[in-house]
C-alpha cells in the first residue's frame, strides 16, 4: 500500500484531467513532473523565458508558457478561466503569489492551491480567495524529523491535524500476538485497517480477523489519533 503524494493532490480531486501550474521553481516543476506522470494534462507558467524552455525540454508539462501572471488579461489569454484546478506555485515572491491568485480566482477558476512561504503569506493568500494553502518546507521539515525519530513508520496520510492513516513495520513487541491480544483500540486508540500478506509485502489483507497472528517485521495500516501512534512500540 502506498500512500504517497496524496498529502498535496488529495486536494486536488476534480473530473477535469487538465491543470495549471504558475511558477516553475523547484516546486512548481515538481507538481508538473509528478501530474505529468499520472497522465493528466498539465499547463505550466513562468515569468522566466528560460524555466518555460526548460520544462517542454524535460517533457514535464503538456504546454508551457511565458507570462506575467500578475496581468489579468496574459491569464485569460492564455485560458486560464477554462481550468478547475490551477496551482500557484510562487513562494518567494509574495507580492507576485498574492496578486496571482487574486487574479486567478478573479478570473473563475473553482479550484486554486497556493504555495506560502509563511503563515502571514499564507493567511493573505486565503483572504485573496485561495481553496487550499500547502506549506512545503513545512511539511518537509516535519516527514523528515519523523522519519528520523519513528523509522518504522513507512507513510502518513493525516486526516486532519490530530489523526492520521499510517503504514507502520510490525515490531518485535507484537510478534505472535493477534490481534485481539493487542487490542491496539483500547491501549492506543488506534483500529488496524490491513495487514501485509505472508511472502507477499506489496499486497494486503483488509480488515483482518481478530485472531490473526501478526509477524514482526511485516506492514500494518492503522488509523487513529497522532498521540496513540506516536505511543506505538518501534
Amino acid at each position: 500500500m502506498n500512500l504517497s503524494s496524496l498529502k498535496f493532490f488529495r486536494n486536488l480531486r476534480t473530473t477535469n484531467r487538465q491543470f495549471a501550474v504558475i511558477g516553475l521553481g523547484r516546486f512548481g516543476r515538481a507538481v508538473c513532473m509528478t501530474l505529468h506522470r499520472m497522465g493528466y494534462e498539465v499547463l505550466g507558467i513562468d515569468s522566466d523565458e528560460s524555466r518555460v524552455a526548460q520544462v517542454l525540454t524535460d517533457q514535464i508539462a503538456a504546454h508551457a508558457v511565458q507570462l506575467d501572471s500578475t496581468q489579468p488579461s496574459a491569464l485569460e489569454e492564455a485560458g486560464i478561466p477554462d481550468f478547475d484546478t490551477v496551482i500557484v506555485a510562487i513562494g518567494n515572491y509574495i507580492q507576485e503569489s498574492i496578486i496571482t491568485t487574486l487574479n486567478v480566482k478573479e478570473a473563475g477558476v473553482p479550484n486554486v492551491v497556493a504555495k506560502a512561504s509563511s503563515k502571514v503569506h499564507g493567511k493573505l493568500l486565503e483572504r485573496v480567495g485561495a481553496d487550499h494553502v500547502v506549506f512545503p518546507e513545512h511539511e518537509m521539515g516535519c516527514e523528515l524529523a519523523r522519519s528520523l525519530t519513528r523509522p518504522g513508520i513507512l507513510d502518513r496520510f493525516e486526516l486532519d491535524p490530530d489523526h492520521s492513516i499510517v503504514e507502520v513495520v510490525v515490531p518485535e513487541a507484537f510478534e505472535g500476538k493477534t490481534i485481539v491480544e493487542l487490542d491496539l483500540r483500547n491501549h492506543y486508540g488506534l483500529t488496524l485497517m490491513a495487514i501485509s500478506k505472508e511472502n507477499e509485502a506489496d499486497k494486503f489483507e483488509i480488515n483482518p480477523s481478530p485472531v490473526t497472528r501478526l509477524r514482526a517485521g511485516s506492514l500494518m495500516v492503522l488509523v487513529g489519533a497522532n498521540k496513540g501512534i506516536d505511543k506505538l512500540p518501534m
